[in-house]
């Protein structure tokens, strides 16, 4: 089980990179270029502390559902990723819009976005940690 715990922490770390790469880099960049005077100037921005965020939550993610969630099985981790990103994509797109001067498109992708990445994670730890005979 900690093999599987091990592997599924550094599976979903790196996909949840590439897709923060794809969401943030590609599709936001006009965005976020256009609220320019919200954010950090690139070379400001704290990178190092962005993947440790990224890491811890990766592990906090995997181990939740590692310990606490039963039947473990690939549609069971869709569901939690589906309902733990509902719970943290709309908390972090709409309750960022709701005090900070974002465009509504932006809490809108943000939403979207943690949802896409949570569900594609929740079939990374049902895929990985599963019982033997799922």
């Amino acid at each position: 089980m900690t093999k599987r715990i091990l592997l599924s922490i550094i599976t979903v770390f790196i996909a949840w990179s590439i897709l923060d790469f794809l969401i943030h880099g590609v599709v936001l960049q006009p965005t976020y270029e256009a609220t320019a005077a919200l954010w950090r100037p690139m070379a400001e921005m704290k990178m190092g502390l962005m993947h440790l965020v990224t890491f811890v939550f990766a592990t906090a993610f995997v181990v939740i559902y590692g310990f606490l969630v039963s039947p473990k099985s690939l549609v069971t981790g869709i569901k939690y990723g589906a309902l733990f990103g509902l719970a943290s994509g709309f908390s972090m797109g709409f309750g960022s819009y709701s005090y900070m001067p974002i465009p509504a498109n932006l809490a809108w992708i943000w939403f979207i976005g943690s949802l896409v990445e949570t569900v594609a994670a929740g079939a990374i730890v049902g895929g990985i940690i599963r019982y033997p005979n799922n």
